[in-house]
């Protein structure tokens, strides 16, 4: 039916509101391609996630930025987003309205995005159950880890892979 990513990235978008990890979920799986096949509609939806976790953090620049690329993408992506069970107009119409609040400085609110499959909202309400999230549920705005993950979250997986990357790359030289 659908990737598992996708689903996963869905459920974090509409239930926990955890944008760093609908980024971390859908940029794993979209690097499981090989660079020249990876597709660009997973691009689109991974800086949708992340333009709306800038936005809830007020750096408006950055939000802007990746809103406007996001839809750029998503825009020229039709096909591929009907495919993945979404409106693709509606869903264009509520990142502009969304990229509108950014540009005006209007707060962060939580969206939902148009899932037209209904077995598609059915997987991820399922999947939502299983793991005790509330289908969406609105963004918890004290909720400081979720706010600044990125400086927050435990980065030493990350580390010891770069540090292993760069004994690799020394034994290779010689």
């Amino acid at each position: 039916m659908y990737p598992k990513a996708y689903i996963d990235y869905l459920v974090e978008f509409h239930a926990t509101r955890d944008y760093f990890e609908c980024h971390e979920i859908l940029e794993e799986y979209w690097k499981e391609d090989p660079p020249n096949q990876r597709k660009m509609y997973w691009v689109g939806f991974i800086q949708l996630a992340v333009a709306l976790y800038h936005h809830r953090r007020k750096n408006t620049a950055g939000a802007k930025r990746l809103m406007a690329n996001s839809i750029r993408i998503l825009q020229a992506e039709k096909q591929a987003v009907e495919c993945l069970g979404l409106d693709h107009s509606g869903l264009l119409e509520l990142m502009q309205s969304v990229y509108e609040q950014i540009e005006t400085g209007s707060s962060y609110k939580s969206i939902m995005l148009p899932i037209k499959d209904e077995k598609l909202e059915e997987a991820c309400r399922v999947e939502c159950k299983k793991k005790e999230y509330t289908w969406g549920q609105p963004s918890t705005l004290t909720d400081t880890f979720l706010i600044d993950k990125h400086r927050l979250r435990d980065r030493t997986d990350v580390i010891l892979e770069r540090e292993k990357e760069i004994e690799r790359r020394k034994k290779s030289r010689g």
